[in-house]
């Protein structure tokens, strides 16, 4: 039951987590940092730091995961879950969202229009569950070393 209890408190630290700190860093940096010049694109500035956000975030989700689990699998347990349901997100958004609208972004846009037209490559949406596993992993296996 704890094992249980700490994916699920893990999944969704790591959720709340992503949103604020996403949200946060596109309202302080703007759309113009964000995305690549008038498109949706999202920039290189901003892929690296999502993948800085989605390492540390889960890090946190899988170290408090293994302190509600207090250790065993857990960790291992969300670092699955988040793969599947981040591969099966990511199928689903490249299914029903094309890679490139070719829309033409001007000026700056509010947090959620960009959420809602934000565009990135295959790679980046199928990279994240892994580079988000990873971080649980490693999160998990800092509770073992306390």
């Amino acid at each position: 039951m704890r094992s249980a209890l700490g994916v699920i408190g893990g999944y969704i630290l790591m959720f709340v987590l992503q949103v604020v700190a996403f949200m946060t860093i596109y309202t302080v940096m703007g759309a113009d940092w964000s995305f690549e010049p008038a498109s949706y694109q999202a920039s290189t500035r901003w892929t690296v730091m999502q993948f800085v956000v989605i390492f540390v975030t889960a890090a946190i989700g899988g170290l408090v995961c293994a302190l509600i689990a207090r250790g065993g699998k857990a960790p291992l347990m969300l670092a699955v879950v988040v793969l599947v349901l981040g591969f099966a997100l990511g199928v689903l958004g490249t299914a029903m969202r094309p890679a490139d609208t070719h829309e033409v972004r001007v000026g700056n846009v509010a947090n959620m229009e960009a959420m809602s037209k934000a565009r990135h490559p295959m790679w980046v949406v199928f990279l994240g569950p892994i580079v988000a596993a990873a971080g649980v992993v490693v999160g998990g296996k800092l509770k073992r070393r306390n």
